[in-house]
């Protein structure tokens, strides 16, 4: 289920969130020998335009690293599709799967579940880091629903969870958390850059977990050269271990 991420306990996962198809490939030729790279998100930019198998297989010829599917985002919806989501994503050759499963403990089971069943790993989270995003700041979402999210995803066999770099404390504890109640936890912090924080200090505020990612688009997406850029945030990353 996670062969392909098991042997980095860190590193740097590229959010793949490009219009272009072609560009996304250039793109990945660019980042992916270097060291501290060890992952892509693709997202629905990629999917909507080839279908899921399809967009995976191309990537696949350029990488042999984890890929996740963040399908923007999976998760709030009838429960029962959790196990036809992830057996569809299953047909492809993804690794793992980010759930955002907002619609209730139920849901959150069967996502998670639907995505263990079907041999792809759960990332689960549950708030982007926008301002106004959770009651607190004027949005819709309960500002404790992320922690209520990651204790039901665990419960269903979850152990790796994304974080938004902008909540800073709040990560702290969350960590703390995972350390103490999830075997073989994992936390990938979203967000660096534009959207909430360095990845240094993101990293060490969740250092109570081995195992620590960053995803990030833009920072590297949009740079006028890529791989330079992988690589200066490979190194404040590092810096943080």
């Amino acid at each position: 289920m996670d062969k392909r991420l098991s042997e980095h306990d860190w590193g740097i996962i590229v959010a793949l969130d490009i219009e272009d198809f072609e560009e996304t490939l250039d793109l990945v030729r660019k980042v992916d020998k270097v060291e501290g790279v060890i992952g892509y998100k693709v997202g629905l930019t990629s999917v909507l335009h080839l279908g899921i198998v399809e967009a995976v297989r191309r990537i696949r010829a350029e990488t042999d690293q984890f890929l996740v599917y963040d399908h923007q985002k999976a998760g709030p919806d009838m429960a029962d599709m959790g196990p036809k989501f992830g057996a569809m994503c299953a047909k492809s050759d993804i690794d793992g799967l980010i759930l955002f499963p907002m619609a209730g403990p139920t849901a959150t089971s069967m996502f998670v579940k639907g995505a263990i069943d079907n041999n792809l790993l759960p990332l689960v989270g549950g708030q982007i880091p926008h301002s106004d995003y959770l009651v607190s700041g004027g949005g819709y979402v309960a500002d404790d629903a992320l922690d209520r999210i990651m204790s039901d995803a665990a419960a269903a066999g979850a152990t790796s969870f994304i974080l938004p770099a902008n909540e800073k404390e709040a990560n702290r504890k969350r960590a703390e958390w995972v350390a103490g109640n999830v075997e073989d936890g994992r936390m990938f912090v979203t967000g660096i850059g534009p959207l909430g924080g360095g990845i240094t200090e993101s990293f060490k505020l969740v250092e109570a977990v081995k195992r620590r990612y960053a995803i990030i688009g833009r920072s590297i997406t949009a740079a006028n050269d890529p791989a330079e850029a992988a690589k200066k945030l490979v190194d404040e990353a590092h810096s943080a271990l």
